[in-house]
């Protein structure tokens, strides 16, 4: 399933680009995936938030709320589904996937947002702990939350999975360490699921953000005028996209936001 003349930075958004569709979002409570929640909303889809901080997470719930489609119609209230990727286990997992086959029955997109940057260091000092961390949220997470959420998404008769990718998980850099290796993993998990999924209403594809002004770009380059960079919202547009019924057909691709 794959469109090569399909572009997620090029399509044209309708208000209503997501109405009906119920969206899970991992790390919705900051930077990238906060504003993408938000736009999912005001797009007209209902948002499974999911993520570590409950406080956080209805903070987030809160901000909704207040929101308005931008066809003027009501919001759709959110629903929070606390996990932690760091200590997750398979029985967490299982919790959110039935508690979503209760109440949609499907699930009609996941964006796996959430990840840890780790320490910036060559490979040959690189933190042992520290790296088993970042793979474990970064990878072993994605796979074990995907995993139990392909039956909602399979009840869906149009699902899309969306993995936030970077570049330095496209060319290996010096001293990204374990969050390339990562993101290179995590291309390699798109397009493998993406295959393996061809023949189902399921699409998979990963996309880079690129720069924004978020944390997880501050503590990356300390010393760059993060004021300078698009805000976060400017970025989800193609995120949307590639969750709304505009992408259908498209799966294995990785593209960029900017």
């Amino acid at each position: 399933m794959t469109s090569v003349a399909f572009d997620p930075r090029h399509v044209t958004l309708a208000a209503g680009e997501l109405v009906g569709r119920v969206i899970a979002i991992t790390g919705p409570t900051a930077g990238i995936g906060h504003a993408l929640a938000l736009e999912c909303a005001r797009r007209g889809a209902e948002v499974l938030l999911i993520g570590r901080n409950v406080k956080k997470l209805e903070a987030v719930y809160d901000e909704i709320l207040t929101l308005r489609r931008y066809d003027g119609s009501e919001i759709s209230p959110p629903s929070i589904a606390p996990l932690d990727l760091e200590k997750a286990v398979a029985q967490d997992y299982d919790e959110i996937a039935r508690a979503a086959q209760q109440r949609w029955g499907r699930l009609d997109g996941l964006v796996h947002n959430a990840a840890l940057l780790g320490q910036p260091a060559a490979l040959e000092d690189y933190d042992v702990p520290t790296f088993v961390k970042v793979m474990h949220v970064n990878v072993t997470a994605v796979f074990a939350l995907t995993q139990a959420l392909l039956p909602v998404l399979r009840a869906s008769s149009d699902a899309s999975v969306v993995c936030s990718a970077s570049g330095v998980g496209r060319k290996g850099r010096a001293y990204w360490g374990a969050y390339a290796i990562s993101k290179f993993a995590l291309e390699g998990f798109m397009q493998t699921l993406a295959d393996e999924l061809e023949k189902t209403s399921v699409r998979v594809n990963s996309i880079n953000p690129g720069r924004a002004r978020t944390q997880m770009r501050r503590q990356a380059y300390p010393s760059e005028d993060i004021n300078t960079l698009p805000l976060p919202a400017a970025v989800t547009g193609p995120f949307v996209a590639l969750l709304g019924p505009q992408s259908r057909g498209v799966s294995g691709r990785a593209f960029d936001a900017q």
